[in-house]
């Protein structure tokens, strides 16, 4: 068999349904294998995007995600993407092309050494040698990339390997089952559990799996024990629940942290460090249980009393099974503190005030998604309105990163959420400076017939950004620039566009939009003074004494 022909039969062999990607002249013969294979090939604007999208896949299925790009440039926009995936623990193989590396007429154009550029970046990058060794290298990669903690791999098929011949079949992957957790450690947490006064759960990026939700549930239910999450983590319980306490959408100074301080066991679920810290964690303060698939990487934010490592779902079930809720466990410090939130969360929901305030914005939001609508953000302040304001229901309903935080991203996630479930409504929250970093991903997202809402939050400037400058009392700086027409931007690439003009027409434009078929672009102009006044002055206020 030729060897990319081999090479896309491994890539069936796993599963693999789409590929996303900007080829080269260096990938034309995989081009041509996929060509009459049963995997789509989606070709993007921006090798950027496209390992956006196959990362977003891979976040969302736990399969991963696989994006292609050729050599040197192809190869190089694609790290933003990978780190990105990485950083976020999300499941994506990376495949670049490369000039014949056994004899080459081209010296070194366009050539720099990939693999060791991808090094710091994956959990494996590899050079295809031989024909032979692609089946091994496949299913490697496929592994490493989708075992706990997941996160990116990488691959480069040089062009005269592409065109070997091999006898070597593809492996066919073996499901492997996952270690539980030690007994002693589960009997140990579940004594630092049951002794505490006020225990309170935290939940991050790792819960974020369908048993897991299932068999925390089950915890939170038998034993009554209040829940937080980080922004990574929302949706993975029901926020609507009496029991959630909030998200940690700053990393102290909230209503959240108030409730979090008065805690002397939080028991941590699906947490690392590579999430920006919710608050710092550590075990001189009060009790803090590590329960996760992998051993905690001790920061100065985050040091463990006792660490649960295996299967997560496992030993959420294990503390479960055994475990009661306790009669002296106090809870009403921390319903103060929700009472308090749920007020502040209140103000400013229905303000007529335009350009409209971030508030009245994440309110509409809510009340227009269903349950299981999704949004899918970029990396701006909206981000933190959301994380804050906005109580998610379902398991991933809002698509955020805190891990690389990169800009950009919100625009290619949406439309690989919505190829992952075309049946639930998507809407892209980006800001105006994130979309201008993917806005030629319109023209994808329309040539694949997507239904899908862009929400442009709208300030004429980098606003997470100039609300650091302000909090710092620096002078405003080189942080605002001008915009185009953006309905009009829209309409270039035969797109319908709205622009807002006062706070109630946000609602009956997203309503529209989601009701629209094809992309529907809403152009929002949004009053940013609110990340002053709520986050620099309000908050900085001592909220913890009630």
């Amino acid at each position: 068999m030729k060897a990319s022909n081999l090479f896309v039969k491994c890539l069936e062999a796993e599963g693999v349904k789409l590929i996303f990607g900007v080829p080269g002249e260096e990938n034309l013969d995989l081009l041509e294998s996929l060509r009459n294979s049963s995997i789509s090939f989606i070709t993007t604007r921006h090798e950027q995007a496209a390992v956006f999208m196959a990362a977003t896949m891979g976040r969302l299925t736990g399969k991963a995600g696989v994006a292609l790009a050729t050599l040197g440039p192809g190869a190089t926009n694609l790290v933003t993407g990978i780190a990105h995936a990485q950083l976020g623990g999300m499941p994506l193989l990376v495949i670049t092309g490369q000039k014949p590396i056994r004899k080459s007429k081209q010296g070194r154009f366009q050539i720099i050494d990939v693999v060791e550029m991808m090094k710091p970046l994956t959990k494996m990058t590899e050079t295809v040698v031989s024909a032979d060794r692609i089946p091994s290298l496949v299913r490697q990669a496929f592994k490493l990339a989708e075992a706990e903690r997941p996160g990116a791999v990488h691959l480069e098929l040089p062009e005269d390997i592409a065109v070997e011949n091999s006898e070597v079949m593809p492996i066919v992957p073996v499901k492997v089952r996952r270690s539980g957790p030690d007994p002693k450690a589960v009997e140990q947490a579940i004594s630092l559990i049951v002794k505490a006064k006020s225990p309170v759960l935290l939940i991050a990026a790792g819960a974020n799996r369908k048993l897991i939700r299932k068999n925390l549930q089950a915890l939170i239910d038998k034993t009554k024990i209040p829940f937080v999450t980080t922004q990574m983590g929302k949706g993975v319980i029901d926020e609507t629940s009496d029991l959630f306490l909030g998200t940690t959408a700053l990393s102290a100074g909230d209503y959240v942290h108030c409730a979090l301080e008065q805690s002397d066991c939080v028991v941590v679920v699906g947490h690392d460090i590579t999430e920006k810290p919710p608050v710092i964690l550590i075990s001189q303060e009060r009790s803090v249980v590590h329960i996760n698939f992998n051993e905690a990487e001790v920061d100065d934010v985050y040091i463990p009393t006792l660490e649960i490592v295996g299967d997560v779902s496992h030993s959420l079930w294990a503390i479960t099974e055994n475990i009661q809720a306790q009669e002296h466990w106090d809870f009403n410090i921390f319903n103060k503190f929700k009472n308090k939130l749920l007020a502040h969360l209140q103000e400013k929901i229905s303000s007529d005030e335009f350009p409209i305030k971030p508030q009245r914005v994440v309110y509409t939001l809510r009340e227009v998604l269903p349950a299981d609508g999704i949004l899918a953000l970029d990396n701006g302040m909206y981000k933190i309105w959301i994380a804050r304001n906005y109580f998610a229901r379902e398991q991933n309903s809002v698509l955020l990163d805190n891990a690389l935080a990169t800009m950009g991203a919100g625009l290619p996630a949406a439309m690989a959420a919505k190829l992952v479930y075309p049946e639930k409504p998507v809407i892209a929250i980006v800001g105006d400076g994130g979309f201008m970093m993917s806005a030629q991903e319109l023209e994808t997202a329309k040539r694949l017939g997507l239904n899908l809402v862009v929400l442009i939050i709208n300030d004429s400037g980098y606003g997470m950004i100039k609300w650091k400058q302000q909090g710092s009392l620096m002078e405003d700086f080189a942080l605002s620039f001008s915009n185009p027409d953006f309905v009009k931007f829209a309409d270039s690439f035969g797109i319908q566009g709205v622009r807002i003009n006062a706070a109630s027409e946000l609602a009956p434009a997203l309503k529209r939009g989601l009701a629209h078929p094809g992309i529907f672009l809403i152009d929002c102009p949004i009053d940013y003074s609110e990340n002053n006044i709520v986050f620099n002055q309000e908050l900085k206020k001592d909220l913890c004494k009630i």
